[in-house]
Formats: structure tokens, C-alpha cells, sequence
């Protein structure tokens, strides 16, 4: 099987800095990430190396990674692992990547998301992470855009 990735664009009627601040900070990203499972929280302090923890409503690490490369306001990747299923080798561009590209006070977030294909059952989690995305990004660009 070839790479397999969620690559997903929407463009936002907001400044970058507020799309940004909706990808990383705790009192706002709670808000897209229950998108994924409600009480979901994301932690993570968004320094290059640290780690980024997906914790559920009673405070247990379901999915683990670290900060891989980070541009403050533009661009965003850490590695996912989910903790039950443990880490597969990756590649520079594998896990959650956000890049924010802002023109005339309108921010275009590109999303890439992977590679699934590294996973036992690969086309399974790829399809349900897909619909988790197409209510994320919208979840996303309402936020930005209050």
C-alpha cells in the first residue's frame, strides 16, 4: 500500500494569529478536539520536541506525539500515536500538520494528516479520522471567525 493521508483545505475569514490561537490554545481547542471525543483535551506547551498529549474527559492519554516542526502563526506538525496501538516508524512529513497561509485578513489551513497507511487496519481509521475532519475544520473555521 502506498502513503495514505487526510489533505484538506478551508479557507477562513480571520487573521492567521486567531487561527492559530484556535489550533493551540487549551480554552478554545477543547472545543474542535471533543470533535474527536467528547471531554477530548490536547496538551501541549507547542515547543519544538514537546510533547502533545490527547487526553480524555478523565484525564487518560489515549494518543501521544511530539512537536516535530513548528513556525508560530504558520505552521504546525506533531507526530500521533495512539497509545494502545503504540508507535510505527515515521517519516518528516507523517502525523498532524497544520499550515496557515494569511492574504487580505483571510487565512487559508491546509491539513495534512498521516500516513494511515502504516496501520493494521489502515483504511479503517483513515475513513473514520476523514469524518471526524469534515466536522473539524467547519468547528474550526466558526471559532476563528467569532
Amino acid at each position: 500500500m502506498g502513503k495514505l493521508f487526510i489533505d484538506k483545505t478551508i479557507e477562513i475569514d480571520a487573521p492567521a494569529a486567531k487561527v492559530w490561537e484556535v489550533i493551540t490554545n487549551p480554552g478554545i481547542n477543547s472545543q474542535w478536539v471533543a470533535e474527536f471525543s467528547p471531554g477530548m483535551q490536547l496538551v501541549s506547551d507547542w515547543q519544538l520536541g514537546s510533547r502533545v498529549l490527547w487526553n480524555e474527559a478523565n484525564g487518560k492519554t489515549v494518543v501521544e506525539g511530539n512537536v516535530t516542526k513548528i513556525e508560530p502563526g504558520k505552521f504546525l506538525r506533531f507526530t500521533v500515536f495512539d497509545v494502545e496501538l503504540g508507535r510505527t516508524p515515521v517519516t518528516d512529513e507523517d502525523g498532524m500538520t497544520f499550515e496557515l497561509v494569511e492574504k487580505d485578513g483571510k487565512t487559508k489551513l491546509f491539513l495534512l494528516h498521516g500516513d494511515f497507511a502504516t496501520l493494521a487496519e489502515a483504511q479503517k481509521y483513515y475513513d473514520m479520522t476523514l469524518e471526524a475532519w469534515n466536522k473539524i475544520l467547519p468547528k474550526i473555521k466558526e471559532l476563528a471567525e467569532l
